[in-house]
């Protein structure tokens, strides 16, 4: 390739905000839960950069036709790979994808198609564009980019983008419209994700690493058809929580233990369940759902003990 940047190339990053910044430089973008992705053409030759610099062109054919149906012929422009099925974003999905079988992945390309959605522009011919400003470099995005691919909206009315952080949204991204583009950097961007909660039955818990505590609660919540699922995990609680809470699950505990699938990051015991009776209800918080899943550990909020545990059921994860 004989483009002005060359990969890998690191993605500019965002720093995690409750509110979204507010005054005219900034302009807001809705989250996108997929893969983050660089996409680098010169002529017919395509490379997909993952976030962390890795190739993905094997695992996404239809991204690369993607990039090859737009008229321009040399750039590199960053945005995400997602999966949409009836207006949800599904990571899980596109997590599917990265498999050593050409077949799988030839069958879930047509089956489960991924949408390259453009968010920025970092090179447009021989030109770099790094330290163009924004806005500037939006502006070029907007007039180089066309179906199949996804221009992300764009909008410099907080008001209007408080709309991201309801409904089936993922969150809002925040950009200053002055700033550069910084490879690798924490500046000029900000992500705020939409906070959901819902009620789970506690299913089972792990110890801690310290004697008499409770490390982690294990989620559960019911189908329609009345049956009970595991839907993740909270372990956000201080010390003494963690020494009162085996007091607390006692009167709850079935005796019946198990274990979770291997992990890379947990020894053999720290995956070691206790099974409890399915009667105690809790309100949580999280942003991310692969799945019928919490992808990362959920914030416990409060005990619902006016809850009845079959009232959870999975399709909070989707409301």
């Amino acid at each position: 390739m004989s483009l002005p940047l060359s990969p890998p190339v690191q993605p500019q990053l965002a720093k995690s905000a409750r509110e979204l910044p507010a005054g005219d430089d900034w302009c807001y973008e809705p989250k996108w839960d997929g893969f983050r992705t660089i996409v680098f053409r010169d002529g017919d030759d395509v490379h997909l950069q993952s976030r962390n610099g890795r190739p993905m062109n094997r695992y996404f054919p239809e991204i690369v036709e993607q990039a090859l149906a737009l008229p321009a012929e040399r750039y590199v422009l960053d945005g995400e790979m997602v999966v949409t099925v009836d207006g949800i974003q599904e990571f899980d999905l596109l997590s599917q994808r990265i498999h050593p079988a050409a077949s799988r992945v030839e069958r879930l390309a047509r089956e489960t198609p991924a949408q390259l959605v453009a968010f920025d522009l970092l090179a447009e011919g021989d030109d770099e564009l790094l330290e163009l400003p924004y806005a500037e470099r939006r502006k070029r995005l907007a007039a180089l980019v066309t179906d199949p691919v996804e221009l992300t909206s764009a909008t410099d009315d907080p008001d209007a983008a408080g709309q991201w952080l309801a409904g089936t949204g993922e969150g809002v991204i925040a950009k200053q419209a002055s700033a550069p583009y910084r490879p690798g950097e924490r500046v000029g961007m900000v992500k705020v994700k939409r906070v959901r909660t819902a009620d789970a039955v506690v299913a089972a818990f792990r110890f801690g690493k310290e004697p008499e505590t409770v490390g982690s609660l294990i989620l559960g919540m019911y189908d329609d058809g009345g049956e009970l699922h595991v839907i993740g995990h909270t372990s956000s609680f201080r010390a003494k929580q963690k020494r009162e809470l085996l007091e607390l699950l006692e009167p709850y505990r079935t005796h019946e233990r198990g274990s979770g699938e291997p992990s890379r990051w947990k020894s053999d015991e720290e995956l070691v369940w206790e099974g409890l009776r399915p009667e105690l209800v809790v309100e949580v918080a999280f942003d991310h759902i692969t799945g019928q899943r919490i992808r990362h550990g959920a914030k416990f909020l409060r005990w619902r003990t006016d809850k009845e545990p079959r009232g959870c059921l999975t399709s909070q994860l989707r409301d």
